[in-house]
Formats: structure tokens, C-alpha cells, sequence
């Protein structure tokens, strides 16, 4: 089983940095990061990962001012310095397509990769909200299927960039004064309908060939660029029917790519909260649920359903006709549809999504989560989880604490590591260049 910590700040729970042991200051404390990131390597988690996002979502005197997530270090930042702090962790960002360009991803993920000696990942996806539009010079979103069709060439052109010189390109030899064989170096010149772009990147290659890819979209075109290029798909689902059919589906689309099935693990997303007994846990989950500001969670839901407003609406209602997002799909069919097959009112749905943001919540002993993530696990619906504490640094340490000593004690979850790449950690192969196919 691969276990990653997805470290939001200042916890997965909208109201986690209410809670009286969170470190609500998370997103500004280096150094709290820091020991997040050293108990999850002592732990042999394989990852952390980080989410970004270019912009305040609400800047609202009523709701913005309450909302936690409007301040919070940059991904590359971030990881730079916690790479200089651990040895073994992988290191995964999110970075969008649509605010970047190639040659500037690539080559930061590459000196990423470099400075932690082969532990960097790249959660690629195209960002939904018109907040990051409004920051780039952009009044509206492109359409999604238009962000995913730049998406697709832009991933082209970043694996390009990543495989411009080969391993052994560099002599620095001061003899003969040959600083790198220029055989060794490949030039991309890649001309496509979105980009241009010469080559080659100015980075030498990383120890584990190239950055590790992981997408987190589950739309149809996610779910094409997943099963083309990703190494690891993020996912969100909640009952184990949903979990194993979409498991199935990704593993299905892998092989018209000429790749196996064994090249990309499904990690979907899990917020336990552990308790020594099933009351303690169920406590712990309450006291987090009583903390939540209605207006915050009816935000937070309108983001999630669609970019759609729902604070015009009853909350005591039921929810209204959504359109169809331009943001995530995949994240808005599956709370319409929750909501309508539980008639749920928006304020029931806001609360009721508000401690997992849709993702898979396991509130119970040790045991009790171990079992629930062992049957995913064997039952054909997961090869590992991101595990999304509800507070830190507390959520984290009480899932290192009682659920990874009972997923050790069943075999289920390494006690050392094996390896020191990030592809070592997961079992991924070293991929292949262009130039040696």
C-alpha cells in the first residue's frame, strides 16, 4: 500500500484551524512544516503532497475573512526548502497548465528533482476558478475542453524538455575541457498549435530519469490525460462501488498508450479521523462539524459544485438546478448527485461535504479505518491512499500514532524504505527516453 500526506494549511477540515491544537498559522510557518514533514518521513509515507492555487478565492468581508485557505506558500518554495530537510519523502506539487509555461515547469521540477536527489512529483492540473483568471490577465476561463487540449500538448512538451540530455551527457572534464558530450544532447523543437518551444531545458537529468506525474482531473479528458502521461491519479471517491469502477476504467485506458497497468497507481483521497475508540473518534469528528461556519461551508460548497453561487439560495432548500461547470466536472456530479439521491437541503450538503470536500471520510478506532482502507486496497478499488488529515499537526500525528502501526502489523504498509527515488518508493519504472526507443 503507498500512502501519501496531502499537508493542506492548515488542515483538510474548513474548520480545522478553529480547532483549539491546530497550528492555524500553518500556511506563514516554515518550521511547522518542517516537523509535519519529518514525522511523515519517519513514518516511510512515500510522498507529501501539496495543492496550490493562484488566487483568494473570497474576498468578502462576510465570508473571505473566515476562510483559512488565503494565505499559504508557494509550492516550488516550499518544497525546495523541505527537500533540504529530508532525505527520503517524495515531494509532489500541484502546478497548473493553464497559468505557466512549459519551459519554466519543466525546468523547475527538474532543479526540484536535482535538489532532493530523485524525490520530486508534478500533480498536473488546469485550474477552475475564475479568481486565477481575473490574476492573469483574463476576464473568463477558457472552456474546459480547450484547457484540457492545451494541457495535453503542454504535457508533451514539459516530458520533451525532460529528456534533453541523457544520463551521462555531463563529463566536467577540466583536462580536456569537454564540459558535456554534445552528442548526448537532444533538442526538442517542438511546434504545435499552443506552443513553440527550441529546447533543450538548461537542466542536467534527474536520478529517477524524470519527474514522477500524477493528475488529479477525473473528467473524460482528465481521465485521457491520466491514462496517457500520469504515473499517479489523485481521485475522490466515496463508496467502494464508485472507488473499484473508476479504478477499473483508468486501468483499462492505460493500454492503447502502449503502457501497463503497473505503470500508474490509483491513489484516491482519505480523511481519518482515528480515535482509540470508536466514541473518542466520532467526538473528535463532532466537535470539528460544530466549529464550521454555515456561510463557509455553503462557499465552500458553491466552489466545489461548479463555481456556482449558493448563497442566494434557502440553505434549508433543496439545491437548485446546477449548470454544468467549466471547473471540475467530475467533483460537481458527484455532490448533485449525492444531494439528489439523499434529498439533501444545501445547508445538509454543505455540511455534510464540508469535513472531507467530497473525499472519502473513516471516522472510527485504528482498526476500523486499517479494515475499510485494507478492503479497497485488495478489492481491486485503490493501490494506496492520500491521506488528508482533518487538523494539523494533530489529524497527522494521530493517523502515524494508531493507523500505520496496524497497517504494519497486517503487512499492509512498509516499515523501512527500500529505495531513495520517489520511483523506487512506489515501484515505478525509470522511463524510457525518446531516444532509446
Amino acid at each position: 500500500m503507498k500512502l501519501g500526506a496531502f499537508l493542506m494549511a492548515p488542515g483538510h477540515h474548513p474548520a480545522s484551524w478553529r480547532h483549539p491544537s491546530a497550528a492555524a498559522d500553518l500556511g506563514a510557518n516554515f518550521k511547522e512544516y518542517v516537523k509535519l514533514a519529518k514525522a511523515a518521513e519517519s513514518a516511510k509515507f512515500d510522498l507529501l503532497f501539496l495543492d496550490d492555487t493562484v488566487a483568494v478565492k473570497d474576498t468578502s468581508k462576510d465570508v473571505g475573512a473566515r476562510l483559512s485557505r488565503s494565505a499559504f506558500f508557494e509550492p516550488f518554495t516550499l518544497l525546495s526548502g523541505l527537500a533540504a530537510v529530508t532525505e527520503r519523502i517524495g515531494l509532489v506539487g500541484t502546478v497548473s497548465t493553464t497559468f505557466n509555461e512549459p519551459y519554466n515547469l519543466a525546468r523547475k521540477f527538474a532543479s526540484l528533482d536535482l535538489i532532493s536527489s530523485g524525490r520530486a512529483g508534478w500533480n498536473v492540473v488546469t485550474s477552475n476558478n475564475e479568481e486565477e483568471a481575473a490574476n492573469f490577465s483574463s476576464q473568463k476561463h477558457l472552456a474546459h475542453e480547450k484547457r484540457y487540449e492545451r494541457a495535453e500538448e503542454f504535457m508533451d512538451v514539459v516530458l520533451g524538455l525532460w529528456h534533453s540530455f541523457e544520463d551521462d551527457a555531463f563529463l566536467y572534464d577540466k583536462s580536456s575541457g569537454i564540459y558535456f558530450q554534445h552528442d548526448k544532447m537532444h533538442v526538442l523543437d517542438h511546434s504545435g498549435q499552443h506552443y513553440s518551444v527550441r529546447g533543450p531545458l538548461n537542466v542536467a537529468r534527474s536520478p529517477q530519469g524524470h519527474t514522477v506525474v500524477v493528475q488529479a482531473g477525473a473528467s473524460e479528458p482528465g481521465r485521457e490525460l491520466a491514462a496517457r502521461t500520469a504515473e499517479i491519479v489523485f481521485a475522490a471517491q466515496n463508496s467502494m462501488e464508485e472507488a473499484r469502477a473508476f479504478y477499473s476504467d483508468m486501468k483499462g485506458r492505460v493500454a492503447k498508450y502502449g503502457r501497463t497497468e503497473d505503470d500508474m497507481l490509483i491513489l484516491p483521497g482519505v480523511l481519518p479521523i482515528p480515535g482509540r475508540t470508536r466514541a473518542e473518534a466520532e467526538d473528535k469528528f463532532a466537535e470539528l462539524q460544530q466549529l464550521i461556519d454555515l456561510k463557509v461551508a455553503i462557499s465552500q460548497l458553491s466552489h466545489m459544485i461548479g463555481n456556482f453561487d449558493l448563497s442566494a439560495f434557502p440553505p434549508d432548500g433543496p439545491l437548485p438546478e446546477i449548470p454544468e461547470a467549466n471547473g471540475n466536472k467530475s467533483r460537481q456530479q458527484l455532490l448533485v448527485g449525492m444531494a439528489r439521491r439523499e434529498n439533501l437541503s444545501i445547508a445538509e450538503l454543505a455540511r455534510r461535504t464540508a469535513g472531507g470536500r467530497g473525499h472519502w471520510l473513516v471516522v472510527g478506532t485504528a482498526s476500523d479505518i486499517a479494515d475499510q482502507m485494507e478492503e479497497r486496497f485488495k478489492g481491486g478499488a485503490a493501490d494506496g491512499f492520500n491521506v488528508l488529515p482533518a487538523t494539523l499537526p494533530g489529524g497527522l500525528e494521530d493517523f502515524i500514532s494508531m493507523v500505520v502501526p496496524e497497517l504494519q502489523r497486517r503487512g499492509l504498509f512498509r516499515t523501512d524504505y527500500e529505495g531513495a527515488t520517489l520511483r523506487e518508493h512506489l515501484g515505478l519504472k525509470r522511463p524510457i527516453a525518446p531516444w532509446r526507443q
